[in-house]
């Protein structure tokens, strides 16, 4: 096992996670780590594996959150969870769920588990998520929007993705471009970003996509009018270069860019699916449309383009303010410690 700092004394927190790469769940512990630690708990994140480079490490270093990687498997986390006991395992994704919840029971180590995925993946993976679903009776359970949470067999409480929000919105103007950031995979609708920037070329307004998946490569050798940026783990470098965020997805349940994008100021137009119908107020600090719907899409972003200078500054602080007063990091890390204190966790308690 790799990782930073020791173990000498319990971590009050692991939060468990099998990560490659930066993607929403592993921005969401980093966030959740980071509001914990200044709540006074001890909190380390914890791979399952060691997948090769991952950038994710370095954030977390540059953070100051310890973590550590497992050598892969369920016996390495077993005598780890044994030898070390922290005092609440958090898992995140199907794959730490299943494994860290029958290791947590059998080392006597309470658990929480946080499910984020709003649609169901291709088959192997659809199988995995029903197994996580039908074995998340072994734990306590957290879901990001309250489809997912009517979707477990058990419940669970909802808890809503958070991030880091300023005290005030950026007062910079916002470009005239339109973004999308998220994985290149059909519930996503990468796709459909792209049909819709065909139908807005020449109108001033550029199209930008960050990120990477499956579908990236045959987007990018046809899609003219849109410029592809990649996999970028760094979000602040993304918002500064967006006036409008785009969602087209096809499923979802809480996107975190949704969120990270209102928190510095962007409005968003998104499908009504999964919990953005929560988060969006249309007209307000964004717009919503049926998914699959590029007519009522173009309108959406239409209706953005028209906005003036006065128009879109105060979308965009609607859209703060939203972030500001239900998704703040500092706000709903409270609830999670609640939590683990109804799991059972020993050690959750703020001291002072």
């Amino acid at each position: 096992m790799t990782g930073s700092g020791g173990h000498g004394v319990a971590d009050d927190v692991w939060q468990l996670v099998d990560s490659s790469t930066v993607g929403g769940i592993e921005t969401h512990i980093g966030v959740l780590a980071g509001a914990l630690m200044r709540e006074g708990l001890a909190v380390r994140v914890v791979l399952l594996a060691d997948h090769g480079a991952n950038p994710w490490l370095a954030q977390l270093d540059a953070a100051g959150v310890p973590h550590r990687t497992l050598a892969g498997g369920f016996g390495p986390l077993l005598a780890a969870l044994r030898r070390d006991r922290p005092g609440v395992l958090h898992t995140h994704g199907y794959k730490a769920g299943i494994l860290g919840r029958l290791a947590a029971r059998l080392a006597g180590v309470p658990c929480v588990s946080t499910f984020h995925a709003g649609e169901r993946g291709p088959f192997p993976v659809s199988l995995y998520q029903a197994v996580d679903a039908a074995t998340s009776c072994l734990a306590r359970r957290i879901a990001v929007s309250r489809p997912i949470a009517a979707a477990l067999p058990f419940g669970a409480e909802v808890i809503g993705n958070f991030v880091p929000v300023p005290a005030a919105p950026p007062a910079a103007p916002r470009p005239d471009t339109v973004g999308f950031v998220g994985r290149f995979s059909p519930e996503k609708g990468p796709d459909l970003f792209c049909t819709l920037a065909s139908r807005f070329f020449g109108t001033g307004l550029t199209f930008e996509a960050f990120g990477d998946g499956a579908m990236r490569a045959d987007l990018a050798a046809r899609a003219r009018a849109v410029v592809f940026h990649g996999l970028v783990t760094d979000p602040a470098r993304i918002w500064p270069r967006i006036g409008l965020l785009l969602m087209p997805s096809r499923a979802e349940g809480l996107p975190l860019a949704a969120i990270e994008a209102m928190a510095a100021g962007i409005p968003v137009a998104a499908s009504a699916v999964g919990a953005l119908p929560e988060l969006i107020r249309p007209g307000e600090n964004g717009w919503l449309f049926p998914p699959g719907d590029l007519d009522a899409m173009a309108a959406a972003v239409e209706a953005w383009r028209q906005l003036d200078g006065a128009g879109r500054a105060a979308m965009g602080e609607a859209a703060w303010r939203t972030a500001r007063e239900g998704y703040a990091a500092d706000l709903l890390a409270p609830k999670v410690r609640a939590v683990y204190a109804a799991a059972g966790a020993r050690r959750v308690s703020v001291p002072g």
